[in-house]
């Protein structure tokens, strides 16, 4: 297949194995990310696949061929590193085209290629200046420069925009989204910063301790996390999770938490089969429902963030997060009213934190 291919990855470092039978496979022109906390994996994976690394076991594949063995010059990939990497002596015509030159190409044909990455970049009149001119996003396009006047099939990336401050990390996630939507090439793209997944990703690999949580389109992974893990892990403020059962009141079925019962609205039908047993909800705070019918809670405190604001609650022997329009007025110490929407909730087991049902 053309694309990335991982089959039964493993790596060990002295004899301690931190990732085992990794199984994945990257679609051409798929804009790949790999997301997870730090020391999960991500960084490793991402090294394996450019060949800075050695697997202990299984094997990679580019374009349907096997790469395991090969030097990463040899793999028709490119890397875009954290920290820039930019030789300081040199102009940035020079530092995009070093790469070529080293590789033997002629002098017009590098001269062509340069021309034309500064053009797609938007750096042609900076050609002629040297890196210690340049501010922070300027490197970083000269960085991806580099990378893309090889003209691999497949571009990795490692935490690029990390290093960058939020303005020019919101420029720069545009700037990449626009360039894969031109090239069409392979991405792999790891990073910890949720939003730079969610904006930037056609899939994601949710990452934790050396194994893949889910892999799925960045909406499924917020909608439809596999377990509790994804869904703790993405979203911001984190989910809610309440431990209790599904139960009766009348014909209405409520989460009881044993200290409270919760309402539902928009109840699948579905749900009537997991009625009993034990399991944790799961609800964002969007999916929490501030109504007359809901049950009683006391506000701790109202966050505003322009938009919207987040409410924290105390209800049914948890503390919530509720997310309300900014026109609503909540008082620290006063009560409020809330539900949950059971059509967008999710439910996991209690013991292996799997999901039962999800939105």
């Amino acid at each position: 297949m053309n694309g990335v291919e991982l089959r039964n990855v493993t790596k060990a470092y002295a004899g301690l194995t931190v990732m085992e039978n990794i199984n994945l496979q990257i679609a051409d022109g798929d804009f790949l990310v790999l997301l997870g906390p730090s020391g999960c994996g991500k960084s490793t994976l991402l090294n394996m696949i450019a060949g800075l690394e050695p697997t202990t076991g299984g094997s990679i594949h580019i374009n349907g061929r096997d790469v395991t063995g090969l030097e990463p010059d040899e793999r028709d990939i490119a890397m875009v590193f954290q920290s820039y990497a930019l030789y300081p002596t040199m102009s940035v015509r020079r530092n995009i085209g070093f790469g070529l030159k080293m590789r033997g190409m002629a002098k017009g044909e590098i001269e062509k290629r340069v021309a034309e990455v500064g053009e797609l970049l938007q750096i042609t009149p900076l050609l002629d200046r040297k890196p210690s001119q340049l501010s922070g996003g300027q490197q970083q396009r000269v960085a991806i420069g580099r990378a893309l006047v090889r003209e691999p099939s497949v571009f990795l990336f490692d935490e690029p925009l990390s290093n960058l401050d939020a303005k020019l990390r919101a420029d720069m996630r545009i700037e990449l989204k626009r360039l894969h939507e031109r090239l069409g090439r392979t991405i792999v793209y790891v990073t910890h910063d949720q939003i730079e997944a969610m904006t930037l990703a056609t899939k994601v690999v949710v990452l934790d301790k050396g194994s893949i949580q889910q892999v799925d389109t960045p909406e499924n992974v917020y909608r439809r996390p596999a377990n509790r893990f994804v869904a703790s892990f993405v979203g911001a403020p984190t989910m809610n999770f309440i431990d209790g059962k599904l139960t009766h009141d009348g014909d209405d079925i409520v989460f009881d938490s044993g200290s409270g019962c919760l309402p539902l609205i928009n109840v699948p039908a579905e749900i009537r089969d997991l009625i009993g047993r034990p399991m944790t909800l799961g609800a964002r705070p969007e999916h929490m429902v501030f109504d007359d019918a809901g049950i009683s809670s006391r506000v701790l405190l109202a966050e505003p963030t322009g938009p919207d604001q987040y409410v924290r609650l105390a209800v049914a022997g948890s503390e919530l997060t509720a997310r309300s329009g900014p026109e609503q007025i909540f008082k620290s110490g006063s009560d409020a009213r809330i539900l949950v929407d059971g059509a967008r909730m999710t439910l996991f087991d209690p013991q292996s934190g799997q999901a039962l049902l999800g939105a």
